[in-house]
């Protein structure tokens, strides 16, 4: 896993081979098969470990929705980037190795356990507005997810595919939410 994880920081996540991973780890080329079916199955088991640690970031931010809803939304929106910023191989491993998660029950799992947290904060936030005015929970979650995620893939990832950006990543996600929010009646 560590070569693995070193190898995606190095050459990205389709960067190198599975016998090259064995090398790396300083074992023979067959001794990954003991523990991995193949290379997707390493990817996989990467990637699960990149959502069991997103997930626990993410579950500290978020603190059950505390001090107060908005408070622990922001708090999520950072933790997301500085996930992406200080964990970039796991970054990369879980959102660009293309190992699809239907074929990997541990991989999915881990994957919705760290989303079930986005979903809780769009839950409370749309709990907010008068029941006629709620629009669906997922959507806010799957549009909040996705500013988090299109900001921390451009501007705050931890190694040399982040771009510049005249203000800070966490600065650029506030406002991109606030506007947001403000469309939904959240504003204020």
């Amino acid at each position: 896993i560590q070569a693995a994880l070193d190898l995606i920081a190095a050459k990205g996540p389709a960067g190198f081979t599975f016998a090259e991973a064995a090398r790396s780890a300083g074992v023979s080329p067959a001794a990954p098969y003991r523990h991995f079916r193949d290379r997707d199955a390493l990817m996989a088991d990467v990637a699960r470990q990149g959502f069991e640690r997103f997930e626990a970031f993410l579950t500290t931010a978020w603190n059950d929705g505390r001090p107060d809803t908005m408070t622990a939304l922001g708090n999520l929106g950072k933790a997301y980037l500085a996930f992406a910023r200080t964990e970039p191989a796991y970054y990369s491993a879980m959102f660009e190795a293309g190992v699809p998660s239907e074929d990997h029950a541990a991989l999915r799992l881990a994957s919705d356990r760290a989303f079930a947290i986005v979903r809780k904060a769009a839950e409370a936030l749309c709990a907010r507005l008068p029941q006629d005015k709620r629009p669906p929970s997922l959507m806010v979650a799957l549009h909040i997810w996705s500013l988090a995620h299109g900001i921390a893939s451009l501007f705050a990832r931890g190694d040399a595919g982040r771009r510049k950006l005249p203000m800070t990543a966490e600065d650029l996600l506030e406002a991109a939410v606030l506007i947001y929010l403000d469309g939904l009646g959240l504003g204020g």
